[in-house]
């Protein structure tokens, strides 16, 4: 395409005024209320920190297997289905929500602390407890810690952008929607960007420092939540208090009804789940997801119930769609194992990788946010269902001799495709999640923010346990052992042909009659395009 003569005058204007709006005009817009669950949002993202060095500690110490350790994901990705019930309790206890910080906190630093031990005092955690087992615990603790600080960093989101000006007046609601916009993004870039920032030097700190002094080092990031609702609550003793333009004072924060039919379903879900995990039955993890798909469900009915149904019936159509699309499965760990082994990409590299991909995540969700805002669900699924399979043709093709060809002929090989895979498929990552979060935010009920959020999360987040089950299926069909990769290239393909077609199937088959309900600016939803394998 080229730009003619004519053409040239327009352009170029119309290019700095796209950039100062939508690029500089999100931090323009930033304020001292955005910074706490900023905060505990960066925590989030940098909490990937031990990622890379966790990987290579379970395939060098640990004998768990490929499909052990996706069934483990299953347990872990458990939690986030309590989103809901959480959220409710936290709208109850809302005055002391910074109690669920500090507990999340306590919690992921117990994590962390077993794996200290786990890498740096072998021998007297074994003496206690197998290392496997203290594995599994702290990869159990971790989620819970955060789940908890997720709930109120949502719910905190909605108290950050003001609904009054300075003078009392209330603010405009094309206004309002553009700063729930704002808080959402800049929400995004934080948990993005600490990922960024720790991707490359968790790599390369890796190869001068011992496993045990990294897990020591990460004893950090709790720390950086905690800090979050300290300056919370700092910045809301030292405000004064706004005037309406009436002269009155603005509303307060309505008393929360406890609605028992979510903590009864919440206590039925955790009681059905520990039963049966604990018990010998099997196939009890298709059980419990399977009853914690009709709980959540149940759920779900009592926070919608007060809809019209065709809005309702809507609803339920994008979550099904989003359901489907998250709960694709992936090659699993031993595609990381391979990469690994065969390909010989080390600690750092992966390192790279993960860093490239956070920038061009953040880059993405900069430049692209018009452009997804603009399209509908449906069209957003099966954009990325077919953009998700194309990316994977790479690693496909590299077990069957790409890089070495390529290096042949071409001059480069596995760690350049490897490289420009990544920087082509990262700008996808999270874009579609902000039209739906400053969605959430905008229409949340004063007394009901965090329950809001997590009704809405907790049904989609189920889905990627499912995608965990999926993953360990096909682990237990094409089997993967560390040094027997035979079967990986079967497996890839057929990740990649369920990736395209299953979403593009539940978009036909669930797709909302109104277009209305499609907009990606009303009901966008948190898609999450699944990744081509990257390793550790």
């Amino acid at each position: 395409m080229t730009i003619s003569p004519k053409q040239a005058p327009t352009i170029w204007p119309r290019m700095g005024r796209w950039f100062r709006r939508d690029i500089l005009g999100l931090f323009q817009e930033m304020r001292w209320s955005y910074l706490p669950p900023l905060m505990v949002y960066f925590a989030a993202g940098v909490s990937g920190f031990t990622a890379i060095i966790e990987s290579f500690f379970v395939k060098e110490q640990l004998g768990l297997s490929a499909a052990f350790l996706a069934g483990l994901g299953f347990w872990a990705g458990l939690p986030w289905a309590l989103k809901m019930p959480v959220g409710h309790l936290v709208d109850l206890f809302w005055r002391w929500k910074a109690g669920f910080v500090y507990l999340g906190a306590t919690l992921m630093a117990a994590s962390l602390l077993i794996m200290v031990g786990l890498t740096g005092h072998t021998d007297l955690m074994t003496a206690l407890l197998p290392a496997d087992s203290w594995y599994v615990i702290a990869v159990m603790l971790s989620p819970v810690g955060y789940v908890l600080q997720d709930v109120v960093a949502d719910a905190m989101t909605v108290e950050a952008v003001p609904t009054w000006e300075n003078d009392g007046t209330p603010i405009p609601p094309e206004r309002l929607q553009q700063m729930h916009v704002t808080m959402q993004t800049l929400g995004r870039v934080a948990i993005i960007g600490g990922s960024a920032l720790v991707a490359g030097a968790g790599g390369w700190l890796a190869t001068v420092l011992s496993y045990a002094t990294m897990y020591r080092l990460a004893l950090v990031i709790p720390l950086i939540s905690v800090t979050g609702v300290v300056l919370a609550a700092w910045l809301k003793t030292s405000a004064s208090p706004v005037k309406t333009s009436a002269g009155g004072a603005q509303p307060s924060r309505p008393d929360v009804k406890v609605n028992p039919q979510i903590l009864w379903g919440s206590a039925a879900f955790v009681a059905i789940s520990l039963a049966i995990g604990l018990s010998s039955l099997a196939g009890k993890e298709e059980i419990i997801f399977v009853g914690s798909l009709g709980i959540i469900a149940y759920l779900m009915r009592q926070v919608l119930g007060s809809l019209a149904s065709e809005k309702r019936r809507e609803i339920i159509a994008i979550a099904m769609i989003i359901f489907v699309f998250r709960a694709m499965p992936t090659p699993g760990a031993g595609a990381g194992w391979w990469q690994i082994d065969v390909l010989g990409f080390d600690e750092a590299f992966f390192g790279t990788l993960r860093k490239i991909s956070a920038l061009l995540t953040i880059a993405g969700m900069l430049v692209l946010r018009g452009w997804m805002g603009r399209r509908s669900l449906p069209h957003i699924v099966v954009f990325l269902a077919v953009y998700s399979a194309f990316m994977m043709l790479p690693f496909i093709g590299m077990f069957y001799g790409l890089h070495e060809w390529t290096e042949a002929h071409l001059g480069f090989g596995a760690r350049t495709i490897a490289i420009i895979d990544t920087m082509a498929d990262a700008p996808m990552g999270q874009v579609a999640m902000i039209p739906m979060l400053a969605w959430i935010a905008k229409e949340a009920p004063a007394d009901q923010k965090a329950t809001y959020f997590a009704v809405m999360a907790a049904f989609t987040n189920l889905a990627l346990s499912a995608s965990h089950l999926g993953t360990r299926y096909l682990n237990q069909l094409f089997v993967i052992e560390r040094g027997a990769y035979a079967a990986l290239g079967h497996l890839m393909i057929t990740v990649a042909l369920v990736v395209l077609l299953v979403p593009v199937l539940a978009v036909a088959l669930f797709r909302p009659r109104r277009r209305k309900a499609l907009m990606a600016g009303t009901t966008a939803a948190a898609v999450a395009a699944p990744r081509a394998p990257r390793g550790p």
